[in-house]
């Protein structure tokens, strides 16, 4: 547990050190990862994770999200996305949906939704996913957020039962699981008992669903998932939901050299040969 530190923010998902056996820090609002990236910098040996809400991540926290992500360290993050600010009583956040009532918004939010997988790889995140909290799929995706070398992005849908109860449902609910894509490498998109999937539009060049009869996949022209295609994870991202099930799993994994590894082996070659002599600096 000495070689794993839980860094968080301000929030509900704020308290999630405390419930960790491991070594972790409650920071400031929007500043776990400003303080993560200079715990790896300086002890690059720790697995750090960063544990974040929808507000504390995108709205206080967002300039310094982009910069983590874009720098790639390697650490992990799990923004837990439960589309309100829940520790302040219920103000509408980056993620709400138009026409959220809350007491910000009596009326109901008029402000267009920030797509938080959307936002990572605007940002060059090199690896996203998505899952909800009770999911059973969510174990083996963070285990993957944990081998990837680099910023690991994983976006976790959270039911608010206060707050915001239910606004997942329509495809976290028994029912309506047939409305969620899980996605695999080298696995066709298929959904729904895999009587549907997804298949790309070569004239509009945008997804379509599809339907698959007797099984046969491939003459429905669905696409076969690769974790390496940025551009096809974008397109996922931005499916709008009902017309198009809800895409999660691992969205894109593609690693690249880390900032913190760059940053160690450039402090390495400076002070190389060199005596530390405080004194001397001084004098």
């Amino acid at each position: 547990r000495e070689n794993i530190v839980i860094v968080s923010g301000i929030g509900c998902s704020s308290r999630f050190p405390y419930y960790m056996e491991t070594y972790g820090m409650h920071s400031i609002h929007g500043r776990a990862t400003a303080i993560a990236s200079g715990l790896k910098a300086t002890r690059p040996e720790l697995s750090v994770w960063i544990v974040t809400g929808d507000g504390d991540s995108l709205s206080i926290g967002g300039n310094h999200t982009i910069h983590l992500l874009r720098r790639n360290f390697d650490v992990n993050i799990m923004m837990f996305n439960n589309q309100i600010y829940g520790l302040t009583k219920g103000q509408y956040s980056p993620t709400s949906r138009e026409g959220t009532r809350s007491p910000s918004t009596p009326f109901g939010s008029v402000d267009h939704p920030a797509r938080p997988c959307a936002f990572a790889l605007g940002a060059g995140a090199r690896f996203v996913a998505r899952a909800y909290d009770v999911s059973k799929q969510l174990v083996d995706v963070l285990k993957a957020a944990h081998r990837h070398k680099g910023t690991a992005f994983v976006e976790i849908f959270q039911n608010c039962i206060v707050y915001n109860a239910d606004v997942f449902a329509g495809f976290t609910e028994k029912a309506n699981q047939n409305h969620q894509l899980w996605l695999e490498d080298g696995k066709p998109m298929l959904f729904d008992a895999g009587t549907k999937g997804i298949a790309l539009d070569s004239d509009k060049l945008m997804l379509k669903v599809v339907d698959v009869v007797d099984g046969d996949w491939q003459a429905a022209g669905v696409l076969v998932h690769d974790i390496t295609n940025r551009t096809v994870a974008h397109m996922l991202v931005e499916m709008p939901f009902g017309p198009f099930p809800m895409a999660l799993g691992i969205l894109y994994d593609d690693p690249m050299p880390t900032f913190d590894e760059a940053v160690i082996a450039q402090n390495e070659a400076a002070s190389a040969g060199k005596k530390p002599d405080l004194q001397s600096l001084i004098s």
